[in-house]
């Protein structure tokens, strides 16, 4: 009863965490990038307002990518229970991680229904409902916090991603120094985070296959966990050769030019 009890606590908190970080998301969007964004940049009043917008949610975008990173890179150093126990360690600060995330994406969504013509990117609506699906099983059965940590370390490379496109709205040359500089450690972290860790991620989930703690599971979490890191990779896989598709067109392209970019750029 205790330990149920606990749990029931542990999930209430977790959905409170959800709750409060898309309230702190959506303030970012709506009051402090606004009011502070045209303080920093003169050329964010030029820009149209689905560009603002978009500019407005590439902020909030980055300030989750760099607290959810950040906790992320602590859990796997200083998380010693999690490490251990990859399926049922103790899931507390993944938890209130995940919750964070659940929180930005849920806000996510919302925005993208809201700006659907301006920001239309079905693949990254489909990336945010897999991610949704799988870590609702982390928030209400504290189950794969090993797992859940590991694919959210995805996200240091998201403030490169996003800087890349500041850039092109304000109209910064693609040869520029900036530019270049900031293509290349994206190409290099997004691969790292993303790409070449896909060997050893599953190698470590078919190690557990078949142990009492896979078995415990039961069938929903194992489809969530399987299918959801499938999709996600294989968009990885595919925003992967867009960056480098798009870093090589920069280097070889005249100078002035500019490609088009969606969201997911």
């Amino acid at each position: 009863m205790v330990t149920e009890a606990k749990m029931e606590d542990n999930v209430l908190i977790s959905y409170s965490v959800v709750a409060g970080s898309f309230i702190i998301f959506q303030f970012l969007f709506s009051v402090f990038s606004p009011r502070i964004s045209p303080k920093v940049c003169s050329s964010y009043r030029k820009l149209a307002y689905a560009k603002q917008c978009e500019w407005d949610s590439r902020i909030v975008s980055t300030v989750h990518a760099l607290i959810v990173g950040g906790l992320c890179l602590y859990i796997l150093v200083y998380d010693d229970a999690v490490n251990a126990d990859p399926i049922w360690g103790d899931p507390f600060q993944v938890k209130m991680n995940v919750a964070i995330t659940c929180g930005y994406l849920v806000y996510d969504l919302l925005l993208f229904a809201r700006f659907w013509r301006e920001m239309r990117d079905p693949y990254m609506v489909c990336h945010h409902f897999a991610v949704i699906y799988a870590y609702g099983y982390v928030l209400n059965r504290g189950v794969l916090p090993y797992f859940a940590n590991f694919r959210l370390m995805s996200e240091l490379s998201t403030p490169f991603v996003n800087q890349r496109w500041f850039f092109d709205a304000v109209n910064m040359p693609r040869s520029s120094k900036p530019v270049l500089v900031n293509g290349m450690a994206m190409a290099i972290v997004f691969f790292i985070v993303r790409i070449a860790v896909i060997p050893s991620y599953y190698s470590q989930v078919f190690a557990t296959f078949g142990t009492e703690g896979y078995i415990r599971l039961g069938i929903g979490p194992q489809v969530a966990w399987i299918v959801s890191c499938v999709i996600l990779d294989i968009l990885n896989v595919f925003w992967m050769y867009k960056i480098v598709r798009g870093f090589y067109r920069i280097v070889k392209s005249k100078p002035g030019g500019k490609p088009t970019r969606n969201h997911a750029d």
